[in-house]
């Protein structure tokens, strides 16, 4: 299987394929957003979900797959903690943050620092059209935070660590582009795809659950193991067709359109908050939606 993905990466049919796959990541990552955003506490979530997902990917990882060279296993150790900080800041900014404010400014800000970043790594060059559609998806989604945060100010839902929680958010966006140019660079060098997807899954499963367990002691009300891992059971199975999905994009096509097309997530993500947190919807935001889409249309023009 990992054959076919490398012999598909850089043909039309692979685009085509990385172009669904970084939808079907989009839909995935509001899904698992949400996951670890409800419940009791975002760095309990994470680390459950880290902790399942590790465990599920160790097998494959030591025993079915061929083991990494030299080389990717240095890159995999960069990417091990570039990991750990993104999942502590988006655990920051999930616990002081609605969801509909912090979610848009960490995922606006990635697409953007990961586009310049390819460009100067991979040498992936966007045309003019590309550029303003990246330029309009990113602005709209932050656009889309300024507004929801107004609806939480009108609605007497601020909270005090709201300066925390978009401080945290943005340099979550820029985690993001860090562990997507890191992440995109490994898998490139692997000789198998989906060994380097079982390597990234089974490292974290050593790192954020070590912080999630000793919050979890801190606690004087600890939430019961049994909901916890039915929470990380749950979240790690939408893990890997988020972020695997996404991996996997990276490697048929290019980064910087990946990169843009995942963040179509908010889309999603807005639903979500909608129907589960309750959260209102505005106009306002309505358009903005549909500006994120637009931007995602010019993103995969050609012309």
């Amino acid at each position: 299987m990992g054959e076919f993905i490398v012999e598909l990466s850089g043909t039309r049919a692979g685009e085509a394929l990385a172009l669904s796959l970084a939808l079907l990541s989009a839909l995935a990552h509001a899904i698992f957003g949400a996951v670890n955003k409800s419940g009791q506490d975002p760095y309990l979530n994470r680390g459950a979900i880290n902790l399942c997902y590790g465990l599920m990917a160790a097998p494959f990882a030591l025993f079915v797959f061929e083991w990494p060279s030299a080389p990717v296993l240095w890159i995999l150790a960069g990417s091990y903690f570039v990991h750990i900080a993104y999942e502590w800041l988006q655990a920051v900014a999930y616990s002081k943050g609605a969801f509909t404010v912090v979610y848009p400014i960490a995922r606006g800000t990635g697409p953007m620092v990961t586009a310049f970043a390819a460009l100067v790594i991979f040498d992936e060059t966007l045309l003019a059209s590309q550029w303003a559609g990246l330029a309009v998806l990113s602005g709209s989604i932050i656009a889309l935070a300024w507004v929801n945060y107004r609806l939480e100010v009108t609605a007497g839902r601020e909270m005090d660590g709201t300066t925390a929680a978009v401080g945290a958010a943005l340099l979550t966006g820029v985690m993001v582009a860090a562990y997507t140019t890191v992440d995109a660079y490994g898998i490139r060098r692997a000789v198998d795809p989906f060994a380097f997807i079982a390597w990234v899954f089974m490292l974290g499963g050593l790192g954020f659950p070590v912080i999630a367990y000793a919050r979890w002691r801190s606690l004087q009300v600890r939430p019961p193991i049994g909901e916890l891992a039915a929470r990380g059971f749950f979240g790690a199975l939408i893990a890997f067709f988020s972020f695997g999905a996404f991996m996997l994009a990276t490697r048929l096509g290019k980064v910087g359109e990946a990169a843009a097309l995942r963040e179509t997530s908010i889309i999603f993500a807005t639903g979500i908050g909608v129907l589960i947190f309750k959260e209102r919807v505005t106009l306002a935001a309505i358009v903005l939606i549909g500006l994120i889409a637009t931007g995602a249309v010019f993103v995969e023009l050609t012309w």
